[in-house]
């Protein structure tokens, strides 16, 4: 069997939530299958750690895909031409995006439908290409793969989708995160916080991860609570607004804010071991791969009463209502004062963290391919 891939997202050093997805999955599905083979389509000079099998056969593929044009000119131009050359028995999107214009089956892996409910989260022509063009991509699918009933459900009303075309795959982590002991604790406490306590928020800092609501949560732990608490927040300015800008020189203690930018990950395992909470509240999300990495942490975990996340920190976590800072800022009082919640949600973490692995992904996502090119 021959698969074609879109791996535009296989960036060195700039992998995200989609990026990780496609590089842990694809890592192990091409190391397990050796009978079939993988063509490799990137959009740029790739690294050759991405080659991750000797069946794996790399294309490169211009222009960047990166704007809505270019969304256009790559997958409508660019990639039925190469298909077509191909003849790949199926054309795997781990990010969503299809080609309309070509007759290979084709199976999109589809994260979340966020611009269907918060548009104004994205810029206009991105927005405008997503929501026209996403519908399309549904139909045009064979199946769909999706990473939790929420964005199944989603994806079922939002687009009339038959919910048996739809695998739930779901995310893991990386087997880099774990425990750490109390010394390596106090270390990474003394690199970034001066061996004060923190708080830590993980993600791209986009619109919709709610910093602004957290900002002012924050605020309010502050004003109750006079401590020497900090708040880390790792992520890549890559999404900051002018309204997130605002809040944040709104706040009063916006000195006890400490910005990482993009770390490794290995730092960051680092970094999420030593904190008092992970605090990830956004308002949508598709799954949140930051809960299961603190529940491999033992680090307890702030998050959202909305969307997917009480489906995949189930008990294991203090929720909140993300539209009022009043509720985070209980919750990061909670998570702060009472030793009793840090270690019951702890001990919940564990029992869930073993849900959710990059294998039991990878297992889930072949199946799923499999009945796309049956199909």
């Amino acid at each position: 069997m021959n698969i074609a891939i879109n791996t535009r997202l296989l960036i060195q050093n700039k992998l995200e939530g989609i990026g990780w997805f496609t590089y842990e999955s694809l890592k192990r599905i091409t190391i397990q299958h050796p009978e079939h083979h993988f063509f490799f389509i990137f959009d740029r000079e790739y690294d050759p750690e991405f080659l991750f099998s000797d069946n794996i056969t790399p294309i490169i593929q211009f222009p960047q895909a990166r704007h809505p044009v270019l969304y256009y000119a790559w997958f409508e131009l660019t990639i039925p031409k190469l298909l077509e050359k191909l003849k790949p028995d199926l054309f795997l999107s781990p990010d969503g995006f299809l080609s309309l214009k070509t007759p290979v089956k084709s199976m999109a892996v589809f994260h979340d439908l966020n611009f269907e409910h918060y548009p104004q989260d994205i810029p206009f022509w991105t927005r405008r290409y997503y929501r026209q063009y996403f519908p399309k991509y549904a139909a045009k699918a064979v199946r769909i793969a999706t990473v939790s009933e929420f964005s199944k459900n989603d994806i079922v009303q939002q687009y009339k989708v038959t919910p048996d075309k739809i695998d739930v795959v779901y995310d893991g982590a990386h087997d880099i995160y774990h425990p750490l002991p109390e010394d390596e604790r106090e270390k990474v406490r003394k690199i970034y916080t001066q061996g004060l306590p923190y708080f830590i928020f993980i993600g791209s800092l986009h619109r919709r991860k709610n910093l602004i609501n957290l900002f002012r949560a924050f605020d309010l732990f502050k004003k109750s609570n006079p401590s020497d608490v900090k708040l880390i927040i790792v992520g890549a300015k890559k999404w900051w607004t002018r309204d997130i800008d605002i809040a944040y020189n709104r706040m009063v203690f916006s000195d006890d804010v400490i910005f990482t930018g993009r770390l490794s990950v290995e730092e960051l395992s680092r970094v999420l071991g030593a904190a008092i909470a992970l605090t990830y509240v956004s308002y949508f999300e598709g799954f949140g791969i930051p809960i299961v990495e603190a529940f491999r942490s033992d680090v307890p975990v702030i998050t959202s009463n909305v969307t997917s996340m009480p489906e995949i920190a189930g008990d294991a976590a203090l929720f909140v209502d993300p539209f009022n800072p009043e509720s985070i800022a209980e919750a990061l009082y909670k998570a702060y004062q009472y030793e009793s919640i840090r270690e019951e949600l702890i001990v919940r973490g564990r029992r869930r963290k073993d849900l959710f692995s990059w294998q039991q992904t990878a297992d889930r996502l072949w199946e799923s391919i499999e009945k796309a090119v049956k199909s």
